[in-house]
């Protein structure tokens, strides 16, 4: 044990400057939200002494702030997506995660996660999560009801439904609103508490300790204002997170978050384990890419409305996922985003805090409230009425079920960025491993002895394009347990 001293994440300390160990054990795990958790089981479950260190006072992380929605599907479906009539194939999962990561995708953790996908899925039956047979047909981001599976990305919107037959993939548990999280990080933390693994609460990870070579030995905690060294004989894993609440490393990576005004994370997710990982060595990725959101629906009906940028055009199918819509959204130029809908279909958006920035009988009238040319947005309009009423959008091919003309009066939301719409968003970049969770160096070769799992590492989500609700809870669960198993079958 030592006095506080000024230890700092980025420069791991020296295994030959370590007098004595103040703990040890076979696995130590920086985090205690659904990757750490799902690591320590599988450790532990693998004969592994494990040692959980979480910064905050009880378990949860970000999972349980979430709705904790799970992203599975192939193989035939999960019980739930079979009792509800669909027989989802692991090729289509795969060929709508690799189109919807696109150029980002990485094949070999897709490919992994679509092949065990079920069997997750039923592993975290096993471990006490409770889904309800049954669907939730209504267009929205979670299930509001304690029904479980539901759409919940791009899968029958184009170009997605072209490549990979749709099927629902999202499923929430059996539980009303949304409270998943707190219920699924309950049931993995029983299941901890079930096992010999120790928890030490307020102990904050400082840094990494390595020996000559750049092999990871333990790692440096402070407890009760003490920095303690602790021996992993086995291995660290690194799961504390992505770095939604560190504003300077936001402004560095991820300029295009300053749109952003609701940070979606817990207070630890500082990127504290990224760069706990770059100072031994381990290279990032993507560190550019964040999930950024508009949550415009609920309520489903807002969909046959139309997006417009500054220019009165339109520049998506507005069925998309939200968060497609949003990184649409920053692509475009001039400052002016609105959701134009007509009365009938108008009900207020209770997530998206979005006002109404002008009305009409006519678009002529829209237009001068909304500050747009009239010329342009009746161009916009017109052409979009004539080929809804066929069922048509050549521009954008916006699905039939969602497609009518727009009939006066009118209304349009104001959805810019700045303007007080709501703009969720966490990071998506993180340390670079392979699918066993083992971090790699900017050379790709493994760092022995140092792992990764949930937003610490970059996964299997990486872009706001192609993201689906249930994908960061599904690969940090799904790869922490691999992550888990992985360094406890490594010889000390």
């Amino acid at each position: 044990m030592s006095e506080t001293s000024k230890s700092t994440p980025t420069r791991p300390k020296k295994l030959a400057g370590v007098e004595s160990w103040d703990m040890e054990t076979d696995v130590a795990i920086v985090g205690f939200g659904g990757a750490g958790s799902c690591a320590a089981i599988e450790a532990s479950d693998a004969g592994a002494d494990v040692i959980i260190f979480e910064v905050s006072a009880a378990s949860g992380g970000s999972t349980a702030l979430s709705s904790a929605e799970v992203y599975m599907g192939g193989s035939g479906g999960t019980s739930v997506q079979k009792a509800c009539g669909y027989e989802d194939t692991t090729e289509d999962m795969f060929n709508f995660l690799m189109a919807a990561q696109g150029e980002l995708a990485d094949e070999d953790k897709i490919r992994m996660y679509c092949d065990n996908s079920v069997e997750h899925f039923d592993w975290l039956v096993e471990m006490g999560a409770k889904y309800k047979n049954s669907e939730y047909k209504e267009r929205a981001i979670m299930a509001v009801t304690d029904d479980c599976l539901l759409y919940t990305g791009n899968e029958k919107s184009y170009p997605f439904r072209e490549i990979a037959k749709p099927c629902p993939r999202g499923h929430n548990l059996e539980v009303e609103g949304d409270n998943g999280g707190p219920m699924l990080m309950g049931v993995l933390t029983e299941q901890v508490e079930k096992r010999p693994i120790r928890v030490e609460y307020n102990a904050r990870a400082l840094t990494l300790i390595a020996d000559e070579d750049g092999s990871i030995h333990g790692l440096v905690v402070r407890i009760d204002n003490q920095e303690r060294t602790v021996r992993a004989r086995r291995g660290v894993i690194l799961c504390a997170g992505g770095f939604a609440m560190n504003q300077k490393m936001l402004e560095k990576h991820v300029p295009q978050a300053s749109i952003g005004n609701v940070p979606v994370g817990n207070p630890g997710d500082t990127g504290n384990g990224i760069l706990m990982g770059q100072g031994a060595g381990g290279a990032v990725l993507h560190m550019n890419e964040a999930f950024i959101t508009l949550p415009f629906y609920p309520p489903g009906s807002l969909t046959f409305g139309i997006f417009v940028n500054a220019q009165a055009q339109r520049f998506i199918n507005e069925d998309i996922y939200h968060a497609r819509m949003a990184h649409h959204i920053l692509k475009q130029s001039g400052k002016g985003i609105y959701l134009i809908v007509n009365h009938d279909d108008y009900e207020h958006p209770p997530f998206l805090n979005a006002d109404i920035a002008g009305t009409g009988e006519t678009i002529e009238e829209l237009a001068e409230e909304i500050g747009l040319d009239p010329d342009m947005l009746r161009h916009t309009i017109e052409f979009y009425n004539k080929h809804a009423a066929k069922g048509d959008d050549p521009l954008f091919h916006k699905h039939e079920a969602w497609l009518k003309p727009i009939e006066p009066p009118y209304a349009a939301l104001d959805c810019t960025p700045g303007s007080g719409a709501l703009f969720p968003y966490f990071t998506f970049g993180g340390l670079d491993t392979l699918p066993t969770g083992e971090v790699l160096t900017m050379e790709r070769e493994v760092i022995p002895g140092l792992y990764a799992a949930g937003r610490t590492a970059c996964g299997v989500p990486r872009t706001s394009a192609g993201y689906g609700s249930g994908m960061s809870v599904g690969d940090a669960t799904y790869f922490g347990r691999v992550a888990g198993k992985s360094v406890a079958g490594r010889k000390d």
